[in-house]
């Protein structure tokens, strides 16, 4: 496995176009592969993910965790600096991600990114097929992410009494907001629409692909291992081929010596 990192230059038109359509950015990421197969991954192995993330300082930067260690030759010529590109720097970062997977153990304590297609499944009637839709406020796509701890390997930290933000009138006994609660916040919230397939056919055409897309920010613990290796390298949730489901980790900040 390999984890790389790839800062697109938002100033090219070909960049503009990648970061149109995540149609076009999963295309041009799995070219980045040639001697992977277009097919879809079995269940259990690992797979190419992606994850698109927006600096403060208004930079986008590209993530992918792969099985094999990818080219992004023809990203640098589209939507980087191939001027500046070296033989010895290529104009992307990519490093074994093994040796970090190894290092996990119970109890490890972790900030983390997630991109994610936070949905569920509704009938609104009870003769009709349910439908996937999309949770659309901050307090159902934390507890879509919150259901889901256990089996993905990883539990999210609760805040210290005094760090929670009670509104005025409300007791640690009733059910505080999630926000309140865990170290998670939910960002940047994103409403996509895109075609899957380009033609020029009339009936050939598909319907567009619509998503909602949400960033969490959060810090978490392990709690197994094994799990969480395979949510890191698997995905998490659902429209992985459009840039959700990377769960990246970080150490946390370093408390201040009082």
């Amino acid at each position: 496995m390999f984890l790389t990192r790839f800062r697109v230059n938002t100033a090219r038109p070909g960049a503009r176009r990648l970061l149109s359509s995540p149609q076009v950015m999963h295309a041009a990421v799995m070219s980045s592969f040639p001697t992977l197969l277009p097919s879809t991954p079995q269940t259990g192995d690992p797979r190419v993910l992606w994850r698109l993330d927006h600096t403060p300082h208004a930079e986008v930067m590209l993530y992918l965790v792969s099985p094999h260690r990818p080219d992004l030759t023809h990203l640098v010529e589209q939507a980087g600096w191939p001027a500046v590109a070296e033989p010895a720097a290529p104009g992307w970062e990519s490093r074994p991600y093994a040796p970090f997977l190894d290092r996990l153990t119970v109890g490890g304590q972790w900030a983390f990114r997630l991109t994610a297609n936070p949905v569920h499944h509704i009938r609104r009637k009870d003769d009709e097929p349910t439908k996937r839709t999309a949770h659309l406020t901050p307090v159902h796509q934390m507890g879509w992410l919150l259901k889901r701890q256990e089996p993905c390997g990883f539990s999210i930290l609760q805040k210290p009494d005094d760090r929670r933000l009670l509104p005025h009138g409300t007791t640690h006994t009733q059910q505080p907001h999630h926000g309140d609660r865990y170290e998670l916040t939910v960002h940047d919230k994103r409403n996509l629409a895109f075609d899957k397939t380009r033609t020029t056919a009339p009936t050939g055409r598909k319907p567009p692909v619509s998503l909602v897309t949400v960033t969490f920010d959060g810090r978490l613990e392990v709690t197994d291992p094994d799990l969480l290796r395979r949510t890191l390298t698997q995905g998490l949730g659902k429209a992985k081929a459009y840039g959700c489901g990377l769960l990246t980790l970080a150490p946390l900040p370093r408390q201040a010596t009082p």
